[in-house]
């Protein structure tokens, strides 16, 4: 239904090549995520695949035809935004099914997809509503209503979420996480925030500087990174990154550890250091530590944990919990 292919793909804005060559392959049914720091050029893609934006050069493919110089319109795409792009004096329902209706669709054919759609998505008593009478996470919903409806080979969201608040955008998360299996529909979803990615993704593709430098599972990118890239930009607190030779790990040029795979004493452990700052979030604390050896590092802990600005304390890395890194910053497998 909607596979996807892209094959060399690149986009320059004059002198400045924003996408280098991207080679990627999307399976038909895949919830994709791209993720990456702003000017990564995430939307950029997203707006090529969807024929928003012209590739400088390169192939795209959907399934198993060729698109680059097919219009959005025929691309059999549907695109949510991150601003909801509602028509203010339609009513949801003739929100939901305009696009439908533009294409000539039969009344009756209309009235079934809205239906359907609006009842996926528990918006059967806002039908007759205009977007003025909606909450944000109400019409977000039916921006989405409005890409289900069309049934498209491929959903592309655009950071989709960035207007809505944390409560928001968890039930919104939760919603189009079940949308997805529902539907079973192939979706690329872009994102800066790595919790979405997380939690939503068959499979993230990070992206920096016009690049990807990993493609893989949620937790392939937690558990072994490609590179200090990745290592540093998934997980939350970051990962700690360490001169190797501090350590005395000779076989490397840099170590990595996560906050969470170290243990914190006051008793005695491997790195000696003194609190410098406490972060107290109730289900964690965080406990920030400066150290002759290694530096400034950060150390997460489940649960409340009493820990006070100037204690001396010892921290010790997890057994196998150590990410080893070249001079290149290259994994070391």
């Amino acid at each position: 239904m909607g596979s996807l292919q892209l094959k060399s793909v690149r986009k320059s804005f004059g002198n400045v090549d924003v996408i280098k060559g991207i080679d990627l392959d999307v399976k038909d049914g895949e919830f994709v995520i791209f993720v990456g720091p702003s000017g990564c050029g995430k939307s950029t893609l997203l707006r090529i695949i969807a024929g928003l934006e012209d590739a400088t050069s390169g192939s795209i493919t959907i399934d198993g035809a060729e698109v680059v110089t097919v219009p959005p319109a025929k691309r059999g795409i549907a695109m949510v935004f991150q601003s909801y792009a509602l028509y203010p004096h339609l009513t949801v329902k003739d929100n939901m099914g305009l696009g439908l209706k533009q294409a000539g669709a039969p009344k009756e054919e209309i009235e079934k997809r809205v239906a359907k759609a609006s009842a996926m998505l528990s918006l059967e008593k806002y039908l007759s509503r205009r977007p003025a009478e909606l909450s944000g996470g109400q019409r977000q919903r039916v921006a989405i209503g409005r890409a289900i409806v069309r049934e498209p080979k491929l959903f592309l969201f655009d950071e989709p979420l960035s207007n809505l608040d944390a409560a928001l955008r968890v039930n919104t998360r939760l919603e189009i996480a079940r949308l997805h299996r529902d539907l079973k529909a192939t979706m690329i979803y872009v994102t800066h925030d790595q919790v979405e990615a997380m939690t939503l993704a068959d499979k993230i593709v990070v992206l920096d500087a016009g690049v990807i430098q990993q493609v893989g599972s949620p937790m392939e990118l937690y558990n072994k990174p490609a590179n200090l890239f990745v290592a540093g930009f998934i997980g939350s607190p970051a990962m700690n990154f360490i001169e190797a030779s501090r350590v005395g790990v000779a076989d490397a040029k840099t170590i990595g550890v996560r906050p969470e795979h170290l243990a914190l004493s006051r008793d005695g452990g491997e790195w000696q250091g003194k609190v410098v700052h406490v972060e107290h979030l109730g289900a964690d604390t965080i406990v920030y530590i400066e150290s002759e050896k290694v530096g400034l590092f950060t150390v997460r802990l489940f649960g409340e944990h009493h820990y006070a600005v100037d204690d001396v304390v010892y921290a010790t890395p997890a057994a196998g919990q150590t990410h080893r890194f070249d001079a290149d910053g290259r994994a070391i497998r």
